[in-house]
């Protein structure tokens, strides 16, 4: 059995016959292929409610999965019931640590719906014990805890890795990628990411002067699991349930909840990178505790790769509506966004819908989130580009099968660590920006703010607890 000494004695012994051969793993034989073709990937599930429960539904559809373990530290609550009935010959555990070291022979890939604050330590021991991972987004919650996992999957190529942002696998990833080998897209000079519906933290009071706490840890909750390496709060409901996306202590905000969809093929097929500035040109109840409950941030990458620089505003809040050019039509919500229990969208066609203005030279493109499609606007020209434009090939695989067939040695992830991870630490600095209320100007290259030192020391965060500083050393 492993022990948690191992886990720093380099890559565990679980992933040592791969590393000597890392390009074995996608050089089958067409025999070996077939047969992995029609073996089921064994996985275990942490983060079994909720969001987790949707993603294990997914999976469950593409009848590939052998569900051998799972994993929740609040294995009694009323979120996990449906998980647990539905496997009920599964191995159950509350400490994703045990799962790993205690179980981890019995299975291959894990799928991970946890907190944002704790996706770092859920993806790096399942990199260091040799495991497959579909991480949910966003992918971490820290600049340095992205370039961490970017290294190590880098240099565990045989190992997929897939970050959940499931419209990198549907029709605008396909769209975009085609109109822009077809010099439809080009030349973008301006982007503009929105989404304006209420979120959790609206209703908490922003005059606060501490964390909320004071209410029962739920019976047989591992609430000090639930922590991972962020320091210790006493516990509150309103860290629970999802509500942990609203404090920056561990969440991501609406940039990093919805960016993840919206921004993904405009970051990835521009190759944006990283900016140069980013600046919170607006904020209605900044404080140092959650997110603002609106908030305008500008991004500025420059010119590469023969591409003129393009600045992305993002806006977020009910009241922090985008400018919308001529002929932008009707808000269209995208389809299939997963319910996340906050009754969203209920006012969606009152409003602007989650989605993005994309301004290049000669056209502007409308599109929503997720996997939904772009659109010329305005209409007239459209319709003068129809002849134009290049046939889409359909998606092979939605994002779950992707990452399955990915464990299997057929395809490779669309939203593996290493492009997602950069799209990750753009949100990073967009939530520094919000954190300190400023503008700040970003090297690129040397990865460091120019202009601001605290801005710098929140790259990393704040230190580990004791017993998770093993799981920043990736030698």
């Amino acid at each position: 059995m492993s022990t948690r000494r191992d886990f720093l004695k380099g890559v565990s012994l679980a992933t040592a016959g791969m590393t000597l051969n890392p390009a074995s793993v996608f050089a089958m034989t067409s025999k070996e292929t077939k047969q992995a073709k029609s073996e089921k990937v064994k996985i275990a599930y942490i983060g079994i409610g909720n969001r987790g429960q949707q993603n294990i539904d997914e999976f469950a559809k593409t009848n590939m999965v052998d569900v051998v373990a799972l994993c929740d530290v609040d294995l009694k609550g009323k979120q996990c019931e449906k998980a647990l009935s539905m496997y009920p010959n599964a191995k159950r555990f509350t400490d994703f640590r045990k799962l790993f070291e205690e179980y981890g022979d019995h299975f291959d890939a894990v799928a991970a719906s946890v907190p944002d604050h704790i996706h770092f330590f859920v993806a790096m021991m399942a990199l260091k014990y040799g495991k497959h991972i579909y991480l949910e987004k966003p992918m971490v919650r820290t600049f340095q805890e992205a370039e961490l996992l970017i290294e190590m999957a880098k240099r565990h190529p045989e190992i997929a890795t897939q970050v959940g942002n499931q419209g990198h696998s549907e029709a605008n990833y396909f769209q975009f990628k085609a109109w822009q080998e077809a010099g439809i897209i080009k030349d973008v000079t301006a982007v503009t990411a929105h989404m304006n519906e209420a979120r959790r933290w609206h209703k908490y009071d922003w005059n606060m002067i501490k964390m909320p706490e004071g209410d029962p840890i739920p019976e047989g909750m591992d609430y000090d699991t639930w922590h991972g390496g962020v320091r210790y709060h006493n516990f509150s409901k309103l860290y629970h349930q999802g509500d942990w996306r609203s404090w920056y202590d561990f969440g991501m905000g609406a940039l990093g909840d919805w960016g993840a969809h919206i921004l993904d093929t405009v970051h990835e097929f521009l190759h944006l990178g990283l900016p140069y500035e980013v600046t919170l040109k607006y904020a209605k109840y900044h404080n140092e505790f959650f997110y603002p409950y609106s908030s305008t941030i500008l991004f500025r990458f420059g010119a590469r790769d023969g591409m003129p620089p393009c600045d992305i505003t993002w806006y977020d809040g009910v009241d922090n509506l985008p400018p919308l050019p001529e002929g932008y039509g009707k808000s269209e919500m995208a389809a299939n966004i997963p319910a996340s229990g906050q009754n969203d969208f209920k006012n969606a066609a009152a409003k602007v819908s989650p989605g993005k203005i994309i301004y290049s030279r000669d056209l502007i493109f409308k599109g929503g989130s997720h996997g939904s499609t772009l659109k010329i606007i305005p209409e007239e020209k459209a319709k003068e580009m129809e002849g134009k434009l290049p046939e889409v090939p359909k998606s092979p695989s939605n994002h779950y099968v992707n990452f399955l067939r990915a464990c299997q040695g057929t395809e490779k992830t669309r939203s593996p660590f290493e492009i997602n991870g950069v799209l990750s630490q753009v949100f990073c600095l967009g939530v520094i920006a919000q954190r300190l209320n400023t503008q700040l100007f970003f090297d690129p290259r040397t990865k460091k703010f120019t202009n601001n030192e605290f801005a710098n020391a929140m790259l990393t965060g704040m230190p580990p607890r004791r017993g998770w500083e093993e799981f920043y050393k990736i030698d």
